[in-house]
């Protein structure tokens, strides 16, 4: 909701002049913007979070890495060892570029649903698409993924075999 309203605040301070009718396309635009910017935002202080975190013991999880809020809940998956710690690191690398090798639209659409976890429906209002095209591209993110981290020897089809519905 933060995101949305920045966006409209953007919308209303710099094109308050035009006509009513190009309000919507630029809104749309002003949306996917601001949603890239806050993916990049976040991805850039989790990475400042880890190697700050890897000093100290924990003090506030407010600010933690995605990828390692879908690990586990519980504490039974998180290395112990320094070698467990490092390969887990590594695992998540290459989870992290194959998420970036995808398109922009499957990207996002991964992100808004698997990650941000939003019904198929919030994940087409935040899109400006219709729900058939959010299972679409997640459908399509889902297989790419699967893929590129199969050929990286990584098996995650149980992390990502969600149901669409």
């Amino acid at each position: 909701m933060d995101i949305v309203q920045d966006a409209m605040m953007k919308l209303a301070e710099k094109y308050s002049d035009r006509p009513v009718d190009e309000l919507p396309m630029l809104f749309q635009r002003i949306l996917q913007n601001t949603i890239r910017d806050w993916y990049r935002r976040q991805k850039v202080r989790s990475t400042w979070t880890t190697l700050f975190s890897s000093f100290g013991g924990k003090e506030d999880d407010d600010d933690h890495d995605i990828l390692e809020t879908l690990a586990a809940e519980d504490t039974s998956n998180v290395p112990v060892s320094p070698a467990a710690q490092l390969e887990q690191g590594q695992l998540l690398a290459i989870i992290e570029a194959a998420i970036e090798k995808l398109p922009g639209r499957q990207r996002e659409a991964f992100m808004l649903r698997y990650w941000e976890e939003l019904d198929v429906a919030e994940t087409a209002a935040a899109m400006g698409c219709s729900e058939g095209s959010v299972k679409t591209h997640c459908s399509r993110a889902v297989h790419s993924l699967s893929v590129l981290l199969k050929a990286k020897g990584v098996s995650l089809e149980d992390v990502f075999s969600r149901s669409e519905n």
